[in-house]
């Protein structure tokens, strides 16, 4: 089958190549299945996908590079794409066979691509999508035909079927062997290059070319993106996917929880006579991990509904309607997705900023996606507002502070946009550039091999760091810790007759106090003080960096309630509404919640998130960039609430 020589025993690079929506990645997804590898390539934020697969004892691996429509890039994916059919990718190998998937039903655009790729006189193969969809609307592409004025391979795939992809792959070993001669066509101009293209999908198809899958496609779109029909759709829709993240979600992540309870109790109890080596493991190294599978059913329901949404043909209607509202502060259409995943939870919001097709915009959206309320918060503010607000105002008014809160980040968000667009990336605008295609069910191997790639990026990457982040955050609550201290502190306790509080809990709110976190507090209690909050607030704030949720669970433990208190606990509300300060004066007051709420909304207390934009944007510039501006955005933000709310409300 092959000359001999080193090219036909050494692994055999392929790039498959085509526009966006040819099917490209369904193809890749045929090829290698779940052995793939997702990462960026070297120096930049573009993903790439990779993966092997054997045949006859030869390996070949294949690189799915961003889909572009020419070789003139305009964004930074196209750019690297064509960097990789090139083979001046740094640390790519040059690739030995360039597969080009065309869409079989969209042949016209899709040869003008493949006009300018052929003239590299690389090694080609056509793996030529959608011909099933064509057959459905009664025509037929002649293959043969095709082939001849391509001058190489053409493999009909339909790849959710496996049809075709084990041809393909023997193509594509026997291309380097056999080699392809440079096209006999010269194209002087762009015009030659469409001119060429239209006369070679007339040849093949027919009259029919220009008229393929329309009439279904175009009968639904007058509906779905109209003006106005269109948007009621789009917010119906996406309101049901963000409560079915919300909601579905729920139930996984507390059944996750509570087994990570369970182990944690089982382990508590076998290591009981270490109690260092108990608490790094219990509340260091498990409740890391427990805090990187939390998060897993929040991924895996959105990007099941992204992929859901994406193969059925909806999802680039969706980003062109959004285009018109978010155009003018330098935001893409496509932003609207993460923002809106966002406020169930910006990790799988971050993640989902992948849809998005250049660097600006997706680093814009990254920055401010955490600043929408997610979940996580909500604790903490169940908490504050039954403490203060449902007891002086009433029901109605805690329900409306609560609806509030999850304006603030969304009111902040868009003048920010505005900002880091205009002031910080400075990036040059990409016109908004969308292929729409037509409308199908989606391919569920697809969507479901999604999910997975998603959810092991998430743990394999984001999940280390959140699990050493952990046990940092754990060292300096735990220590410095020492016999004299539990000594003196089991003094104080039975100098109080016990008081109702229990001696493990009393000892732990004071090794709290006397920790490095605690102190770290205590330090802080003049910086925080301008915001209302005292060393007990601002260690919780401290506290509550791995995840938000622990500002809840560190409040319990200093106010003697053990660490098992939730937003809903009767006596943590109590407890908050009775603490004094020295002077006597009440420690929360409407003032001192309603800034320590907004300090919460708007700080990005969540190394999760910002691991994941470490792991997206391949540095640690962003995610550092992204804590020290919301950190100050939410310090300037509490001042100012409570500064104002204590002269008006007390």
């Amino acid at each position: 089958m092959f000359e001999g020589g080193p090219v036909a025993t050494r692994t055999l690079h392929v790039a498959l190549v085509g526009n966006p929506n040819a099917g490209k990645t369904s193809v890749f997804n045929a090829l290698t299945g779940a052995r793939q590898k997702v990462g960026n390539y070297p120096g930049v934020t573009v993903e790439r996908c990779w993966g092997e697969v054997e045949l006859d004892g030869r390996r070949i691996r294949l690189v799915d590079v961003p889909g572009l429509y020419s070789m003139n890039p305009e964004s930074e994916d196209e750019a690297v794409a064509v960097q990789a059919i090139r083979g001046e990718v740094r640390g790519e190998p040059e690739p030995d066979v360039i597969v080009f998937v065309m869409d079989g039903s969209n042949l016209e655009r899709n040869l003008y691509l493949f006009s300018e790729v052929v003239q590299l006189g690389k090694p080609m193969v056509v793996a030529l999508t959608m011909t099933d969809l064509v057959r459905k609307e009664g025509h037929r592409i002649r293959i043969g035909r095709l082939s001849e004025e391509l001058g190489v391979p053409v493999v009909p795939v339909v790849a959710h079927k496996k049809i075709g992809v084990r041809r393909l792959l023997q193509r594509v070993q026997q291309a380097p062997a056999v080699g392809y001669p440079l096209p006999k066509e010269s194209w002087p101009s762009i015009a030659a290059r469409y001119d060429w293209a239209h006369r070679v999908a007339a040849e093949v198809l027919g009259a029919a070319h220009r008229g393929l899958r329309r009439r279904t496609t175009d009968r639904l779109d007058r509906w779905l993106t109209h003006r106005a029909v269109g948007l009621l759709v789009f917010f119906v829709i996406f309101y049901l996917v963000f409560q079915s993240i919300y909601t579905l979600s729920q139930p996984l992540m507390d059944a996750i929880g509570a087994g990570f309870d369970w182990l944690g109790a089982w382990l508590g109890d076998l290591f009981a006579p270490v109690p260092a080596l108990r608490s790094l493991l219990v509340d260091g190294v498990l409740a890391g991990v427990g805090t990187v599978l939390t998060f897993l059913p929040q991924i895996l329901i959105l990007f099941f509904f992204i992929g859901v949404l994406e193969g059925s043909g909806y999802l680039a209607r969706a980003a062109f309607m959004m285009d018109r509202l978010l155009s003018w502060c330098g935001l893409n259409g496509r932003a609207f997705i993460p923002l809106l995943s966002s406020f169930a939870c910006a990790v799988p919001g971050i993640l989902a900023t992948r849809v998005m097709p250049d660097r600006k915009s997706r680093l814009a959206t990254m920055l401010i996606a955490p600043l929408m309320s997610c979940s996580a918060r909500l604790p903490t503010y169940m908490l504050v507002i039954g403490a203060v607000v449902e007891p002086r105002f009433g029901p109605l008014w805690a329900g409306a502070a609560l609806f509030g809160m999850h304006l603030v980040g969304l009111a902040f968000a868009v003048p920010i946009g505005w900002l880091l667009n205009r002031k910080v990336l400075r990036g040059r605008s990409l016109p908004f550039m969308m292929e729409l295609p037509p409308y199908q069910m989606p391919k569920w191997r697809d969507v479901g091999l999604a999910m997975y790639l998603k959810a092991r990026t998430f743990v394999q990457t984001a999940g280390t760091i959140i699990v050493a982040m952990s046990v940092v955050v754990w060292a300096l609550l735990y220590f410095p810790r020492s016999e004299e201290t539990v000594r003196r502190l089991e003094a104080e306790h039975a100098a109080l007759g016990a008081q109702g509080v229990s001696r493990e809990a009393f000892l732990e709110s004071g090794l709290v106090q006397q920790s490095y976190l605690g102190r770290m507090g205590s330090g802080l209690e003049r910086v925080f003080g301008l915001a209302g909050f005292d060393w007990r607030l601002s260690t919780a704030l401290l506290a509550s960096f791995p995840a938000r949720e622990v500002a809840v669970s560190t409040l319990g433990v200093i106010f003697n309630l053990g660490g098992e208190v939730d937003g809903e606990s009767k006596d943590l509300r109590r407890a908050l509404a009775e603490a004094r300060r020295p002077d006597g004066a009440p420690l929360l007051t409407p003032a001192v919640a309603a800034s320590f709420m907004v300090f919460m909304a708007l700080c990005c207390q969540c190394m999760a998130t910002l691991a994941t934009v470490r792991k997206e944007t391949g540095s640690w510039r962003w995610p550092v960039f992204l804590f020290a501006y919301m950190t100050l955005l939410a310090y300037g933000a509490s001042v100012a609430v409570y500064q104002v709310a204590s002269r008006l409300i007390g």
